[in-house]
């Protein structure tokens, strides 16, 4: 039997919760942007990233799991142990 590919990578985001993570998110007509940030929650239909802007100030961002699924967004953990670099999709 075939697991759910959005509950695949729903244990997989939860699994890295409080981890470093870099965040690659495509918005649209050639535009990128890349941020690190650390994994602060998973829910249901998303998950949240803390990101510090600098100056004092943190930014939250969500994402739902479709976004992963569908390359819009690109989520890689900073693996702390062995210092590598674990892409989830």
């Amino acid at each position: 039997m075939q697991k759910n590919p959005l509950a695949e990578i729903r244990s997989n985001v939860e699994n890295y919760i409080g981890q470093k993570v870099r965040l690659k998110a495509n918005k649209g007509r050639k535009r990128t942007t890349v941020r690190e940030g650390v994994i602060e929650g998973a829910y249901p239909s998303l998950f949240v990233v803390k990101i510090d802007g600098g100056y004092n100030s943190t930014r939250r961002v969500s994402y739902c799991y479709s976004d992963i699924l569908t390359s819009t967004v690109e989520l890689t953990v900073f693996d702390k142990e062995s210092e590598n670099e674990i892409l989830i999709s």
